[in-house]
């Protein structure tokens, strides 16, 4: 069977069972929020979280709904959407374990500006206004961390407005794969630097603000310049130093 037609993504299930409490803490610990917290504070903190398990396409919370919740990806993968005027929904992002996503009011969001998505088998940690609010109470170093993670999030909404309005669309989809393959890419033999996810022609489109068949025809060119690997709802990079290259 050729490349082509070959879907080489690894299947993700999860189960109940397999959201223990040491893969809970581990995820915790990369949630920028909670970094410099020694290991008794993460279990006190993890206290205050619940799991909830999604299925692959379900929906976990839509755009406009009240800011009740933050939320932390402990296994699987999450994709986040954004309603346009024109009636699209857009994606925006893709996470991973360890990533944060929703918001509280104190935080800035009276309700989310997105709808989060299970994109395969997922546990999701949560935690509610009060119970965040106890932990920047008892950690003051969480408060300290949240103002960063604020500014942060300004100054990537403003790198990102500054790529969409004035890079050329090849450039952006050079950096949103380049950007997958560090963030999810994983070593094939077979297909070289796998991005373990599935990603379709319409979610590069729409993460990069231009068409489906644009953004097909820039993954015509890398495929032919040798650069990546690419079939039905996955790619692979094949020449990641050139990939950097085109997305500079």
């Amino acid at each position: 069977m050729s490349k082509r037609r070959e879907t080489p993504l690894e299947k993700i299930f999860i189960e109940s069972h397999h959201c223990t409490i040491d893969l809970r803490l581990e995820m915790l610990s990369q949630a920028p929020f909670f970094k410099g917290l020694d290991p008794e504070m993460l279990r006190e903190v993890n206290k205050r979280f619940s799991a909830t398990h999604f299925e692959a396409g379900e929906m976990i919370y839509y755009e406009d709904e009240p800011a009740l919740r933050l939320r932390v990806v402990v296994s699987g993968k999450v994709k986040l959407m954004r309603h346009t005027e024109e009636g699209k929904d857009v994606l925006i992002d893709m996470l991973k374990p360890g990533e944060f996503f929703g918001t509280l009011s104190h935080l800035g969001g009276e309700v989310y500006s997105e709808t989060a998505t299970s994109q395969t088998h997922t546990c999701i940690l949560s935690i509610d206004s009060q119970a965040f609010r106890d932990i920047l109470t008892q950690y003051p170093v969480v408060a300290v961390n949240v103002l960063d993670i604020m500014a942060g999030r300004l100054q990537a909404s403003r790198d990102s407005l500054f790529e969409l309005s004035t890079l050329p669309v090849d450039q952006r989809i050079a950096r949103i794969l380049y950007r997958l393959a560090e963030k999810f890419g994983e070593q094939d033999d077979e297909f070289g630097l796998l991005i373990q996810m599935p990603l379709t022609r319409k979610d590069l489109a729409d993460m990069a603000a231009t068409t489906t068949e644009t953004a097909s025809r820039v993954i015509s060119r890398l495929k032919k310049d040798g650069i990546i690997h690419a079939g039905r709802q996955w790619i692979a990079i094949e020449d990641l130093q050139e990939l950097e290259t085109l997305s500079a």
